[in-house]
C-alpha cells in the first residue's frame, strides 16, 4: 500500500469467538448476527472476523457431500448478507466461514459480508489429513488467494491449517504486502496446545510481514472440543489481545495498536484447563443432543465420583442422577462412598440391588467365572438403559483411557452409554483431577465435592471376592507410562524394551491393548484432550495379525 503502519488510519477490529452447532444453519446464522449486533453496541465496527465453518458447524463430515446441505448453505450464506444489511450492519466487513460449493464440488470456504452482499470468497488451500481431519475426503483445494482492503488496509484470508504450513496464503500475504492476514479457525482443543498457537502465530506473523487476527471457535461436538484462545498478533510477533480459552466472547481492538503488548495470561494448571474441557464438552453434547439430564452408575470409586462431580458443574445437581447398583461383592464401603458423593453434590441417588437379577439370570442360564464376573456388569448396564429409558436421561460411561486401553470394560455392561466424559483420561489423571477439584473448592470455602475415600481407595471392579485392579494390572503409574509411549507415541516394542521397561511385562500391555480394539470401536464417543484419543485419532484395524 505504500502507507506506513503508524500513520494508516485507524481500523475497529472484533474477533467473534462464538460457539456453533452443526447443521443448524439458521440458529448458527442468528448466532453470527446476534454477534456483530452486539459488537456494534459499543461503535462501529470496521470488521468482525468469525470462525472457521461457523455457519455450519464444524466438523461437518459427510454432510459435505449431501447436495441439499450444500444448497441450504449456499442460500444460507447469501441470506445472511442481506440479513445483516437489515440488521443495520451492512457497512461493517463480516467474514464468516461457511461450506461452498465450486466447480468441482464442496469447498471449506470464507466469504466477505458487505452491504448486503457476498463481496467475495475464499477457498482453503492447504486440506489436513491427519489426526482428526479428513479434510480432502470431503472438500476441494483453493489455489487462489483473497486480498481486499477497507480504509488503507489490505487485508489477505486464510483458513486455519493454511497457517500451519509454509508458503500458500502466509507467502500470498507478505507478495501482496498485506498488514493484516485475518485467519479463520476451528482449531481443536488438546492439552497445553494453546502455547503452540501462539508460537504459531508468532512466527508466521514476522513470516507474512502482517498482524495475524486469529478467531477459533469455542465449544463440544462430539469427541471435539474446540477451546477458543482467539488472539491478535503484530506483524512483530507481539501479542496485542488475547482470548479465554472455554467461553464465548466478542474481543475489540483498534489497528494499528499503539499500545504495548498485552502480558500473556498466566500459565494455568493444565488440570483446571482439561477439567474446564471436560465440563464444557459434556455441557454441549447434553444440550446439543436435546438431552437435560444424565444418568450413571455411582460405584463409590474414583472414575464414576469424578464423572459425578463433571457432570454437576456441567449440568447443575439438578440434572444428574446416580444409580447405585450393589451386587453380593459390593462392600459396604462403596455404597456409603456412592452416597456421600451425592451428600456433596447435590445429585440424585438411589439404589437397585443386582443381586436378586442376577441369581435369576444364573438359575436360567448357569455361568462361572469372568463370564459370572461380566453378568454383573451387564445387568448394571440393562439397569442403567432401562433406567434412561423410563425418565429421558443420557447414560454416562464411567471408563476412563487406561482401562479402554487393556480392555477392563465389559461389552453391555459398563460400556454402556451414550456419552464417556472420561474416555481420554488416564487413571493417573484421574486420580489429579479428583484432587485438584477438590483443592479447588477447598480453597473457597466449598465442600470438596469427591469423597476422600474414593480417591485414597484402592481402585476394584468388586466383582468377585477381596478383587483388586492390581491383581491383574501393574501400578497405575507404570501402566500409563507404557500406554502413552505406545498409544500416544506410537512407540514400539523395541522402543519400551529400550526405555527400562520390562519386556515380558510390555509384551503382556501391548497384547491387551491389540486384542481390546473391538471393544473400543462399540465404546460411546468422549472428550478429546490428548495428542492421540481412541476414535478420531487412532484408527487401527480390528483384524490384525502384526504384533512388532
Amino acid at each position: 500500500m505504500g502507507v506506513s503502519g503508524s500513520a494508516k488510519s485507524q481500523l475497529s477490529v472484533v474477533l467473534a469467538q462464538v460457539n456453533p452447532t452443526v447443521g443448524n444453519l439458521k440458529a448458527n446464522a442468528q448466532l453470527i448476527r446476534d454477534s456483530v449486533n452486539s459488537a456494534a453496541q459499543e461503535g462501529p465496527i470496521d470488521l468482525i472476523l468469525f470462525g472457521e465453518m461457523v455457519l455450519n458447524g464444524y466438523p461437518i463430515e459427510d454432510l459435505a457431500l449431501r447436495e441439499d446441505f450444500q444448497t441450504a448453505s449456499m442460500h444460507s450464506i447469501r441470506t445472511l448478507a442481506t440479513d445483516l444489511a437489515a440488521d443495520g450492519n451492512g457497512e461493517t466487513h463480516v467474514i464468516v466461514g461457511y461450506l461452498g460449493v465450486g466447480k468441482s464440488g464442496p469447498t471449506n470456504s470464507a466469504a466477505i459480508l458487505h452491504n448486503g452482499q457476498v463481496m467475495g470468497t475464499y477457498t482453503k488451500h492447504f486440506l489436513p489429513n491427519y489426526g482428526v481431519f479428513d479434510e480432502a475426503r470431503y472438500f476441494h483445494q483453493g489455489n487462489l488467494p483473497l486480498i481486499f482492503d477497507i480504509k488503507d488496509h489490505t487485508i489477505a484470508v486464510a483458513i486455519c491449517e493454511d497457517l500451519w504450513r509454509i508458503g500458500g496464503p502466509v507467502q500470498w500475504a507478505r507478495e501482496a504486502n498485506a498488514d493484516i492476514l485475518a485467519v479463520l479457525n476451528a482449531s481443536p482443543y488438546e492439552s497445553q496446545k494453546e502455547n503452540i498457537r501462539i508460537n504459531l502465530c508468532r512466527d508466521q506473523a514476522r513470516e507474512s510481514g502482517a498482524t495475524i487476527l486469529y478467531t477459533n471457535i469455542v465449544g463440544g461436538q462430539d469427541e471435539l472440543l474446540f477451546d477458543g484462545g482467539s488472539m491478535v498478533v503484530s506483524a512483530e510477533g507481539d501479542v496485542l489481545l488475547q482470548g479465554a480459552q472455554h467461553i464465548e466472547e466478542l474481543l475489540h481492538i483498534s489497528l494499528p495498536c499503539h499500545g504495548k503488548p498485552v502480558e500473556l495470561m498466566p500459565i494455568v494448571d493444565p488440570l483446571e484447563t482439561i477439567y474446564s474441557a471436560l465440563t464444557l464438552s459434556l455441557r454441549d453434547y447434553v444440550k446439543k443432543n436435546g438431552f437435560s439430564s444424565v444418568l450413571f452408575g455411582a460405584s463409590g470409586g474414583i472414575d464414576s465420583a469424578l464423572v459425578g462431580a463433571i457432570a454437576v458443574d456441567a449440568l447443575g445437581k439438578e440434572n444428574v442422577f446416580a444409580c447405585a447398583m450393589p451386587s453380593e461383592y459390593s462392600s459396604e464401603h462403596s455404597v456409603a462412598d456412592a452416597y456421600a458423593l451425592s451428600e456433596r453434590t447435590g445429585l440424585s441417588i438411589h439404589t437397585v440391588s443386582i443381586a436378586p437379577i442376577v441369581d435369576a439370570f444364573h438359575a436360567q442360564v448357569g455361568v462361572t467365572g469372568l463370564a459370572e464376573e461380566n453378568l454383573q456388569a451387564r445387568v448394571r448396564g440393562t439397569t442403567l438403559m432401562a433406567l434412561s429409558n423410563s425418565h429421558g436421561h443420557l447414560v454416562l460411561a464411567t471408563g476412563n483411557k487406561s482401562e479402554l486401553a487393556v480392555g477392563y470394560s465389559t461389552i453391555y455392561g459398563d460400556a454402556v452409554g451414550g456419552f464417556a466424559p472420561i474416555k481420554d483420561i488416564p487413571k493417573t489423571m484421574v486420580w489429579a483431577l479428583a484432587r485438584w477439584r477438590n483443592a479447588t473448592a477447598a480453597a473457597t470455602g466449598a465442600t470438596p465435592p469427591i469423597p476422600h475415600n474414593s480417591i485414597e481407595k484402592e481402585p476394584s471392579a468388586e466383582l468377585r471376592p477381596d478383587q483388586l485392579d492390581s491383581d491383574s494390572l501393574p501400578d497405575y503409574g507404570l501402566l500409563d507410562a507404557i500406554l502413552e509411549m505406545y498409544i500416544d507415541q506410537d512407540a514400539s516394542i523395541a522402543d519400551l524394551e529400550a526405555k527400562g521397561f520390562d519386556s515380558a511385562l510390555v509384551h503382556r500391555i501391548i497384547s491387551l491393548t491389540d486384542r481390546a480394539e473391538y471393544k473400543r470401536r462399540q465404546y460411546p464417543p468422549g472428550t478429546k484432550i490428548s495428542t492421540k484419543s481412541f476414535g478420531r485419532d487412532r484408527r487401527l484395524p480390528i483384524t490384525n495379525r502384526w504384533q512388532g
